[in-house]
This record gives C-alpha cells, structure tokens and sequence, in this order.
C-alpha cells in the first residue's frame, strides 16, 4: 500500500485553517444568498422548505470542516469520519432539552478550529497504532479523546470569540473612522493571503460598521488589482478578481510584497469612506467583498439611515473604482513601483 506524505505542523495548520475557511463558505453562503431573498416571498410550503434546509446547511458546517480538513491531509475515510465525530460534538450547536437534543446554529468557530486541529494531530497517530484493530476503536477514541477536549474547550473558546467580537465593535464605536481604516486594510491583506477573510470575519463576529469597512477594504483590493492588471489578463480572470475573489491574485502579492502598497492605501481608504458613511455588514458577509453581491447587498439590507442605495453605490462601486484608477495613475504610470505584467494571472 502507498504510503501517505509526511505531513509536517506547517502543513497541518494550513490545512485546518484552509478546510475551515472552505466549510464556513460552503455551509453559510446558500442563507447567506437566499435568506434576505426569502424573506421578500409569501410564506408558502415551499419557501418555508427552502428556509429549514439553508438553516439545517449552517448546521452542518462542523460536519464539512472536518471533511475539507481531511481531504486537505490526504486522510483515510475511516480518519475523515472519525475526525468528523469528534468535530460535531464539540461545535456547541447541539442543546440538550427534555426530549433531547436541538440543532441550533453553525456552531463557536473558534472551537471547530481547535477540534479540527486536535484530531489533524491525534487521530493519524491513532490510526498508525492501532492496526488491524483501527476499524472497531478509531472512532470510539478519536470521539471520546478529541471530541470530550474539545466540549472542554467549548466555554473558554465561546468567551473568546464573544470577547474578541466586543474589543473589534467596541473599538469601532469609539473610533468609527479610524478602526474604518485599519479593518480595510487588514482585511484587503488577508483576502490575498493563504488566510481566509470570510473565516476570521466570523470567527471574531465581526459585524455592523466594522463589518461595512473590512467588506469595502476588500472591494477596494479586488478593483484595484482588477484594473492594473487588466492589460496582461483576459477578460474573464479581470472580472474573476471582484464577481469572485482576488485571492487569485495571491502567488502574485506574496512573491512582490510592493504591490500591497498600493491595495492597502486604497482600501484604507474605502474603509474609512465605509465608516463615514454608516455602512453596516454581518460576521458572514465581512469577508466577501463584493463576490455573489454579498457585501454590498447586506449593508443595504442591514445599514441605518437614509439615501441608502445612494450611499451603498458610493461606498462599493464608485470609491472603490475611482481609488483603483488614482492606484494605477499613481503607482504603475507615474512611480512605475508595479508593473501590470506582475499581475498576470493564468486564464481560470
């Protein structure tokens, strides 16, 4: 029998970052997309169906995490199932009640995080010991080991994850402008990075204007790179950067750091607009930008004030746009630091 890699810690944390970011957007972008929608429609048989099976999909992101964390370390099914076990124990969206168990919620992300991360760790090591006996005792021991650590940890991980999410919204609220700023850029940095923006986003519950900024960053980064690039790719990789994500970009910005420069300024800068003008998100919508209309559409569904479509245009196709041409003028024609070539990109 072939033998699997060596997987080093590098590789695994990679994978257990990876595989949860790819859950999250699996498992939560079918409400993310149709609940607003639903909620627009009579309430008919159907419409009620289609609104308990998104909520049963959020359910499920443990359950997926698992599998993608998985797949990412070339594991057994046996491991994969056992990993999985063990992950939806310990996510926190199972309540016990009098008549038994309810399925609230797609679980404390932080806690799915670390369960994953402990059975990547624990269950090969179990899998190799065990033997010919791996079938009948894997899964038991990699449930009971794995998924008691990780009920555990569930309290202090929830507190965490609360906490974190009231420093961020806290910090917002005393300074909107700049935590407007900084939220674009930070988040304009992690949506080209081997991280997951749509993963930190809900990890930490970011939402309302800290929400707003870190989509707008984002929006800013993807206009950006679209429109410098534009002259080296096709149309279709061009429109792929902001319809999809300019994490495509990625192999690109970590080998010439320099074109950070310019991303991080304008979506600095788009965040602060953001922020100026009231514009609100959710811990889900945080991460995307303006892939699937996700971003813009949820500060529209969810931003206070008035002029909201007006002030929804501004903030995430006219400064994003009018900040991508100043980028290029700046930063490819006039001081030459990028060339266009550099965000060459090949065709998706």
């Amino acid at each position: 029998m072939k033998q699997k890699p060596q997987q080093t810690f590098h590789d695994i944390i990679l994978a257990v970052l990876n595989g949860n970011s790819f859950a999250i957007v699996v498992a939560l972008i079918p409400s993310a997309l149709l609940s607003q929608i639903l909620k627009f429609l009579p309430q008919t048989p159907l419409v009620k169906n289609l609104e308990v099976v998104i909520t049963l999909a959020q359910s499920a992101l443990p359950l997926v995490a698992a599998f993608a964390v998985g797949m990412l370390l070339k594991f057994s099914m046996l491991e994969i199932g056992s990993l999985a076990l063990a992950t939806f124990v310990a996510a926190g969206n199972t309540v016990a009640t009098a008549n038994g168990f309810t399925l609230s919620g797609s679980g404390v992300i932080l806690n799915i995080i670390l369960t994953t991360l402990l059975g990547a760790l624990i269950t090969p090591v179990l899998h190799r010991v065990l033997g010919q006996l791996k079938m009948v005792f894997e899964p038991l021991l990699v449930l009971v080991i794995v998924g008691l650590i990780g009920q555990l940890t569930l309290p202090l991980m929830l507190k965490m994850q609360i906490l974190v999410g009231k420093l961020v919204s806290g910090a917002t609220n005393t300074q909107p402008l700049l935590m407007g700023v900084l939220l674009g850029v930070l988040f304009a940095i992690l949506v080209v990075s081997p991280l997951s923006s749509v993963g930190i986003a809900t990890a930490i519950g970011l939402s309302g204007v800290g929400a707003g900024a870190a989509n707008a960053g984002i929006v800013a980064c993807s206009f950006t790179l679209a429109l410098i690039g534009a002259s080296v790719n096709p149309l279709g990789v061009t429109l792929a950067h902001f319809i999809g994500s300019p994490k495509i970009q990625m192999a690109n910005l970590l080998a010439r750091p320099k074109i950070f420069i310019p991303t991080s300024i304008a979506a600095g800068l788009a965040g602060g607009v953001a922020s100026l003008l009231t514009m609100h998100g959710t811990a889900f919508s945080a991460g995307f930008g303006f892939s699937g209309l996700i971003g813009p559409l949820t500060a529209w569904q969810t931003s206070p004030g008035s002029l909201l479509g007006l002030r929804v245009l501004i903030t995430f196709v006219l400064v994003p746009v009018l900040l991508a041409f100043i980028m290029q003028f700046i930063f490819v024609k006039r001081l030459k630091l990028v060339e266009p070539a550099e965000l060459a990109v090949a065709e998706l």
